[in-house]
């Protein structure tokens, strides 16, 4: 990956995450977390 392919990639994310925020109160990032801990606890099961 370049550095022009990851700062892009970093715009888009950082500006997803800005809408989110304004136009939903960050609960895209809130409900993603809490996905992101239960993947982790159930990869830790599987371990």
């Amino acid at each position: 990956m370049t550095n022009r392919i990851a700062i892009g990639i970093g715009l888009i994310v950082a500006g997803a995450l800005l809408v989110d925020y304004i136009r939903q109160d960050s609960e895209g990032l809130i409900f993603l977390a809490r996905k992101g801990a239960e993947l982790i606890e159930w990869m830790a099961f599987w371990r």
